[in-house]
């Protein structure tokens, strides 16, 4: 699993890292909140793991930022904060889960295994390449931040291509989703699909020979 650490305490954030890498994660840490929510946006994560009292904007002022961006990544905040208030907030913002500092790593690693059997990943804003990413939720594909202004057919290409990100979608499954199982020849999907790829800024949509398209993840 992919995990995003927020925590500007030099020490706990190398523990953190080093025991969630041992137990077979991937970490890419940070110490400041503005940092972060650039390196959220660039990237895609299985959780967040967030400090609410950091330099730049705090970490309940991130997540907040998050989801004004349609970006709900599951999140767990580790603090040391014990106001009624904050915590309240924290979860009133969608946060799944609150770890008071000082806190075993173990435990740690406990709630991180709860929180992910118990929730079912949100899918809705999906990174596409460096610049482009896809909100399924509402079928906006954007660029730098920006609305792309797409055909419903071309849209409904990029939908597929998103939701199977890191898989072929062969021709036989754009006939099955795009046309309605109405026949068409695999000249009139790559045509289509050509003309989708010309009126992109970045070529991420992959030709896979014989077979049909492929959207990569992105590793940026």
């Amino acid at each position: 699993m992919k995990i995003f650490l927020l925590e500007d305490d030099t020490m706990l954030c190398d523990s953190v890292n080093e025991y969630l890498v041992s137990i077979g994660h991937r970490v890419v840490t940070c110490a400041n909140g503005d940092e972060a929510l650039k390196k959220i946006q660039d990237d895609m994560y299985d959780l967040l793991l967030l400090d609410i009292n950091v330099p730049g904007i705090s970490g309940l002022e991130l997540l907040e930022r998050l989801h004004e961006l349609k970006i709900r990544t599951p999140s767990i905040y580790i603090s040391a904060l014990v106001d009624i208030e904050g915590i309240s907030r924290a979860y009133d913002l969608g946060c799944y889960d609150y770890l008071k500092k000082p806190f075993h790593l173990k435990e740690l690693a406990l709630r991180i295994d709860k929180v992910m059997q118990n929730t079912v990943l949100p899918q809705s804003h999906l990174r596409l390449s460096k610049n482009y990413s896809y909100d399924a939720s509402t079928s906006t594909l954007m660029c730098e931040n920006s609305a792309q202004i797409l055909s419903k057919r071309q849209l409904q290409i990029i939908d597929l291509l998103a939701r199977n990100r890191g898989r072929i979608v062969e021709f036989d499954q754009f006939r099955e989703y795009i046309w309605d199982d109405e026949y068409v020849d695999n000249a009139t999907i790559r045509a289509e699909v050509s003309r989708l790829k010309k009126s992109l800024k970045e070529d991420f949509i992959q030709n896979i020979r014989a077979l049909g398209y492929m959207i990569d993840i992105p590793r940026l």
